[in-house]
């Protein structure tokens, strides 16, 4: 595993046990400030559907670690919560041309393509960042203060997700959020 990889995880792990205590006053203000600008709009999450509820479980904590050390392809994954977590695995449809909705979690996704392309916006500074990931491939989402959108592009396929989420017990597990404003056309 390379080094930036390494960091990831890393930063996914420390992100994990520092958001109970640290990043939910500022993720209630978000989702405070979501609600009230977006009440009375259209749906921005037309055309997803997601399994409700999704499958869900209870830790009391986590602790998974494994290595693969006998080739230059080390698989190295840690993840650990101290505190109490809800996982959930999400299974997602999107229609062609839906979307989820700008949003965040209070924790870390990993989600898999299954079928189409998912493409994701996000906002770096002042840019409209676009990632775009066919199926067959997957992207890690840090949570937190992470904002971003994800997006069916095609006008014909559908987009189909799996998303495995570790949230802290007792917080929603996504956070709607109003759009930045910087991703013309979403």
């Amino acid at each position: 595993m390379n080094r930036s990889m390494q960091r990831t995880f890393a930063g996914w792990q420390n992100l994990t046990r520092a958001v109970p205590s640290v990043l939910v006053p500022g993720l209630l203000g978000l989702a405070l400030a979501g609600a009230s600008q977006t009440a009375g709009a259209t749906d921005p999450t037309a055309g997803w559907h997601a399994d409700k509820p999704p499958a869900k479980a209870y830790f009391e904590s986590i602790r998974v670690h494994s290595r693969v050390a006998d080739s230059d392809d080390d698989a190295f994954v840690s993840i650990r919560s101290n505190e109490p977590s809800d996982v959930y695995v999400n299974h997602v449809i999107a229609d062609p041309l839906g979307n989820s909705g700008w949003h965040t979690h209070p924790g870390p996704s990993v989600v898999v393509v299954k079928s189409g392309t998912a493409t994701v916006y996000e906002v770096e500074g002042t840019n409209c960042v676009q990632h775009t990931y066919p199926a067959g491939t997957g992207f890690v989402d840090a949570g937190g203060t992470h904002v971003h959108l994800v997006r069916n592009a095609s006008a014909t396929e559908t987009l189909e997700l799996y998303a495995f989420q570790i949230i802290p017990t007792g917080l929603g597990r996504v956070i709607s959020v109003v759009d930045p404003g910087l991703c013309p056309g979403l």
